[in-house]
């Protein structure tokens, strides 16, 4: 029996079996997160060994940072795109059995030009889950806790980088640097036979893509007693997702979170890549490093869920710009902290927090501020903006360090990177709350960037 289309899926998320289903998806995609975040810290980890073992100098390693962020670059560009076309679980699938196939090769290579190659195609594999992880995140989700959600979710990045340091400091003594890279394969490696199982496909995107075997198989997962055919589907797209990013007013705000997320990748790269070379530098010891390391990732994981549930009551943008210039004030106070290791802690845990924290906030943010058919392309895209800054910050931080810099100019440059996208985003709250507006008829309601910033509820029109 045929029934009129009178729902849009975001109009079922209040239903009770859909919290069972939520949570399953913010746990596996937090575990695809946290074995990100695990990958991403590891290298910076393992550098010193490296370095000693291989006879290098600590500024050769601004090649290798760099060329991650390269591959990361590709990965959210290509398979953002991906995403939004063949599904977001296939291709978040086919992401995570490349970052555990690469890091296990990672643990192989005996040369620089070995490591450049494995890290370059890591970085595809690593950013590449990201669209499809955020945007499930989000589209099992109710609106007004999207921002906290998925907040919680991308806490995983950095509990990856606290598993990182604290696996690292006993790992890397005892069996080297290469058991770190076998672990950050081995894990993801066990967890793509359960997300095979367990990870639904996004019912939004089922919709819009008119499976209607697939979302009636969602629905029963949800213990819905609403018939596929009920749910009301999106008007397809006719341009292009790229151009899409540029038209219906969202050319400001793409620009602006293009601009915020490349000066947060250039201030948060250039932190967590050099922070234990730097550190190790200035007087604190190996152990502090780590520790320092596992600090700072204990304040990202504070400041996603702190931020993101005031981002959700307050507007988003002010909220972001305030913990950015903090963060960036606590960047630069790392570089004159020297081997006073409780210093180093407190403000390390401070720029966390801060600066990091509001970092991983715009995810949700960009999430919030494109429709489904457009999400996993426009979360690609600044993703794409960002590893730009991902890669100037490693290599920047080479550079300087090559030059003779010290601590105080290296993080001082961080500090005015994060200091700058404290400014793209405020502006951002301003220019696109008076030019972007709330999606019409076309697509199921989705929060425009003005909701956003002003934090003020968005009325459904299904029925």
């Amino acid at each position: 029996m045929t029934y009129p289309a009178r729902f849009t899926f975001d109009e079922l998320l209040d239903e009770p079996g859909t919290r069972r289903l939520r949570r399953v998806v913010v746990l596996l995609c937090a575990a695809v997160t946290t074995l990100d975040g695990f990958d991403l810290q590891s290298i910076a980890l393992a550098a010193p060994a490296i370095a000693k073992e291989w006879g290098l100098s600590a500024s050769s390693f601004g090649a290798v940072f760099g060329v991650g962020q390269v591959g990361s670059l590709i990965g959210a560009l290509l398979l953002g795109r991906l995403s939004d076309r063949f599904g977001r679980r296939q291709i978040l699938l086919i992401s995570v059995a490349v970052f555990a196939v690469c890091s296990l090769a990672t643990a192989l290579v005996s040369s620089v030009a070995g490591l450049v190659i494995i890290r370059f195609l890591t970085g595809i594999g690593l950013v590449g889950a990201l669209p499809g992880a955020i945007a499930l995140t989000s589209e099992y989700t109710p609106r007004r806790s999207r921002g906290a959600m998925v907040g919680l979710m991308f806490c995983g990045y950095p509990f990856g980088g606290v598993l990182a340091g604290a696996l690292s400091a006993p790992l890397i003594p005892a069996f080297g640097w290469a058991s770190v890279f076998v672990v950050g394969g081995v894990l993801p490696l066990f967890l793509l036979p359960v997300l095979w199982k367990s990870l639904p496909e996004s019912a939004q995107f089922l919709t819009l893509s008119g499976d209607r075997v697939g979302l009636a198989a969602v629905l029963r997962r949800m213990g819905s007693s609403i018939d596929a055919a009920q749910v009301r589907a999106e008007q397809a797209p006719v341009q292009s997702p790229i151009v899409r990013l540029f038209t219906e007013g969202r050319a400001p705000g793409t620009l602006l979170i293009w601009v915020t997320t490349f000066m947060a990748l250039v201030m948060g790269y250039l932190l967590t890549n050099w922070l234990p070379l730097v550190a190790g530098a200035a007087g604190a010891g190996a152990s502090s490093s780590a520790l320092a390391v596992a600090t700072l990732n204990i304040g990202v994981i504070v400041g996603c869920l702190a931020l993101g549930r005031l981002a959700d009551k307050l507007r988003p943008t002010v909220v972001l710009g305030v913990a950015f210039a903090l963060g960036a004030a606590a960047i630069a106070a790392v570089g004159y902290v020297g081997s006073h290791v409780g210093a180093l802690l407190l403000v390390t845990f401070a720029a966390g927090f801060g600066a990091i924290g509001a970092q991983m906030c715009m995810v949700s943010v960009s999430a919030i501020f494109y429709e489904t058919s457009l999400r996993a392309t426009g979360l690609g895209a600044a993703m794409a903006a960002g590893r730009i800054g991902g890669i100037i910050g490693p290599v920047l931080g080479g550079l300087l360090i090559g030059a003779g810099a010290r601590a105080p100019a290296v993080f001082g440059v961080a500090a005015a990177a994060g200091l700058c996208a404290a400014a793209a985003v405020v502006v951002m709250g301003i220019v696109t709350r008076e030019s972007r507006l709330p999606p019409a008829a076309v697509s199921p309601p989705t929060a425009g960037f003005s909701d956003i910033a002003q934090g003020t509820p968005v009325t459904r029109n299904g029925g």
